[in-house]
Order: C-alpha cells, then structure tokens, then sequence
C-alpha cells in the first residue's frame, strides 16, 4: 500500500483586530505627513475590506516578529492529541524573514522552544508556504516524519510603513480608475498586503476524530526560463531586465534607491500572470495530475486582488478547465493579501467551516509573480473510517 499523509489539524494567527479601510493610513503610518490619493481607487479595484496588522494601534510599535506570527500559528495546533514537544520536522516558508541569517524556520524554532528537531526554511514569494507544505508531505510519505508541521507566515506592514516610502505616489485617482494595474506601481502594495500565518501538522494516518484532508499531491511549476523577474526585494531592476543585487550597490544606495523595498513590474505582472501561472501551469498540471475540473468539489484560489478574480476564471476557461464560481472559497476581502500564509489561511477557515464532507476535493491554486512559478494542491476530505 501507498504511504499517505494527512493534514490533521489546521492553525491560523492574525495579529490584532481587524483594520478597517478607514484605519489603514493612520495605521501604517502617512506618507509625507498626506492622504495617498491612489487609496480610494485602489481599494476598491482589489476589494479589501479588512485585514491585520502586528502593530500596536496606540504605540505604533510592533507586536510581533514573522518567527513569532508563525510560532502562534502553530501553537493552535496543539491539542487534538498532539503535543508540540512531539513534532518532529518544522518546515517553513515566508516572503520576508527578519534576517537574513539564521533562517526563518531557526527562527521559529526558538520561539517554540520545543526539543531538537529536522528544520528547513523555504525562500520565495507566495510559493514559499507551499513549497514548505510539500517537503512535510513527501517526508512524512517517506516515512521519515510522523508529526510534521508546515508553516507560513508575513508581517508585510513591517516594511509598508509610511516612513519607508517617497512622496512619488503623484498618480491622479482617474489614472487608477482607468488603469487599475497603474497602482501596482505605486501604493498598490502598501493597501494590499498585510500580516498573519498559518500551519497545518501532517501525520501518515488521519486523526482519530473529525475530518482530515488527505494530501494526494502537490504540483509546482517555474517559468523563469522564460521570463525576467517580476516581483523582488534587494535589488534594482536593469533596463535588461536583470537584477542588480544589494551586494553590489555602495552602502549609501541601500536607501537612496530604495533597494530593500518590496517592488513589483507592474505591466509585466498584467502581461503575464494569467498565461504563465493559470494557463501555462493548468495544461502542465492536467498533463501530469490527469485531473480534470470535474474532481474538484471545493477551489481554493489565492489572487492578490478581486480585480484578478474574473481574470483567473478566463484563463482557467481558455484551457478548458471551468470551474463554476459557487465552488471558489477565497477570504481576500477580510484577511487580505497574507502572501506565503494565505493558503494556510484559507484552508483554516474552510476547514472550521462545518461545509466540508468526506470525500469533497479541494484543489488550491497559488501563482507566485516572482518570476512566475504557480503551484496547485489536491486535498480529499477523509476521516479515519474512509481514509
């Protein structure tokens, strides 16, 4: 027989309470000491309501660290008849680590305090956190793990402050209602992304009680053959389209040219999204997996934006593989853009939803704009009777 493992148990952390569209500014901290003027057509293009922050609303001093955030999520997955001292691989991915050495899964380690254990940290954008889930999968289906936690977690606003940014978001508010992908440019990230983690702990058999979701497989696919970087930190971008990395920049650029900010090439994310991590990677994936849209019961998207929701639904049509809308679970609009953890996130909530029955597929789609890598995930819902 197979060795399978189970996600046995799902954990989610978001830090404080949720911060209105009203709050975001004085949250973050103004640029220049003014309203953005991009705000109001920005958020209504990506259609974010609420999301989380890990700043002190009095001090506006941080609440918390990534390693922290990811440490919370997967204390919520104690119990259950797993204690933490138990784990024995800790596998963890994020966008944004806080240093960049130790690595982040060190990291978390320590603020778990629990005993020695294997620890690998992924690096990446969005793909981070599944590519984490993958390594705890196919460890415990090796047979090398029985208790196994994937982990993912961002603490975006960290780096989304005001103080972080010029005053270049001179952009009039019709030039975002006309070109909505204009914002990426500008205040696109500072009113998207936001901060929060998630886990999940993998054993080989499903828990004792309650569902468990079975992992059949994960599926991940790079395009940077093809396609120059889209989305970095750490460098600048050439008109080549290479990246000059921090390492080679004098010191005094570091700030000067913003080096350390999180930037996006917008016309090149409008371009290319929807072809290399839907179309390109959905043929791949039919091609590898066999699967077809009618396996799935439950389709777990992660876009950054509502603007990309019909978008995805386009592209997913354009292949062939059309899933209707009433089987799309997404929490964008309250959680927002957690990156690498939105996934955990999402599958957090659907889990704990009461919506779930044994044998329901979940397929997950997470497109990663780095340079363009897509994974996708396929869960069926078990429970120790119906393995």
């Amino acid at each position: 027989m197979t060795a399978q493992a189970y996600i046995t148990n799902v954990a989610a952390f978001l830090p404080g309470d949720p911060v209105t569209n009203d709050e975001l500014e004085p949250r973050l901290g103004l640029v220049n000491g003014k309203p953005s003027r991009a705000r109001g057509p920005v958020l209504r293009s990506n259609g974010i309501v609420s999301r989380h922050y890990a700043i002190n609303p009095d001090t506006g001093a941080s609440t918390h660290s990534g390693a922290q955030l990811a440490a919370e999520a997967i204390r919520g997955l104690a119990g259950s008849g797993l204690a933490l001292e138990q784990i024995d691989l800790l596998s963890c991915g994020t966008s944004l680590p806080d240093q960049m050495m130790p690595n982040h899964a060190s990291m978390v380690h320590g603020e778990l305090g629990i005993p020695p254990c294997e620890i690998i940290a992924t690096a990446g954008v969005c793909l981070s956190g599944v590519t984490a889930m993958k390594y705890a999968m196919l460890g415990v289906k090796a047979g090398e793990f029985r208790h196994a936690v994937a982990a993912a977690s961002e603490r975006a606003s960290a780096v989304m402050r005001g103080k972080f940014f010029s005053n270049d978001a001179d952009v009039s508010p019709a030039d975002f209602e006309r070109r909505p992908t204009l914002a990426f440019e500008k205040d696109f990230l500072r009113f998207m992304l936001s901060d929060g983690a998630g886990a999940v702990l993998i054993e080989p058999a499903p828990a004792a009680t309650g569902l468990s979701l079975r992992l059949d497989w994960i599926f991940e696919r790079s395009y940077a053959n093809e396609i120059d970087a889209c989305m970095f930190a750490g460098a600048e971008k050439r008109a080549d389209g290479t990246l000059f990395s921090w390492m080679d920049h004098d010191p005094h650029e570091w700030l000067t040219h913003s080096v350390f900010s999180v930037k996006q090439d917008a016309k090149q994310l409008n371009e290319h999204i929807i072809h290399y991590t839907v179309e390109r990677g959905l043929v791949d994936l039919q091609r590898t997996t066999g699967i077809t849209p009618g396996d799935v019961t439950w389709f777990l998207p992660h876009y950054s934006s509502t603007f990309f929701r019909d978008k995805v639904a386009a592209g997913m049509a354009r292949v062939g593989f059309v899933v209707p809308m009433d089987k799309w679970f997404t929490n964008l609009t309250t959680k927002g853009n957690t990156g690498s953890a939105s996934i955990y996130i999402m599958l957090d909530e659907l889990f704990r939803s009461g919506r779930l029955n044994v044998g329901d597929t979940i397929l997950c789609y997470v497109p990663e704009s780095g340079r363009f890598s897509t994974g996708f995930l396929r869960m069926t819902v078990c429970d120790a009777g119906t393995p």
